[in-house]
């Protein structure tokens, strides 16, 4: 006996209709996250204290640039995704819709920021 309606069971949906997508999303950018992390922070650790134009040379690089825009993409993206579930798991109710649509729209806004500012280094003259 199955607790599925005759239309789930059809399509083949169960009760969530997408948790494990979201599992496996959180799960690749996490992994992603940890190659691209040493790539990216040890760099800009040996980065720190340098003047501006020994760091925007650094940065001019492709494969630094990329790097670091991959790196905040991935960060950001996964950012988004553990908040949604804290948020879906803890609040309910309005004020649970206004802070999901809050925090994407932060993490958006920020994640677009710091990919922009490293284009800006990397295309700076």
């Amino acid at each position: 006996m199955t607790m599925q309606t005759p239309t789930a069971r059809v399509r083949g949906l169960g009760s969530a209709k997408g948790g494990t997508d979201h599992w496996w999303h959180q799960r690749v950018s996490a992994v992603s996250m940890a190659v691209l992390a040493p790539l990216f922070l040890i760099p800009f650790a040996m980065n720190l204290g340098q003047p501006w134009e020994e760091v925007a040379r650094f940065y001019k690089s492709p494969v630094n640039a990329i790097i670091a825009m991959l790196f905040v993409i991935a960060s950001f993206y996964h950012l988004r995704l553990g908040l949604q579930v804290v948020i879906e798991d803890y609040l309910h109710g309005g004020t649970r819709t206004v802070l999901l649509v809050a925090m994407k729209l932060l993490s958006f806004a920020l994640g677009f920021a710091a990919v922009f500012s490293v284009a800006m280094l990397a295309f700076s003259a």
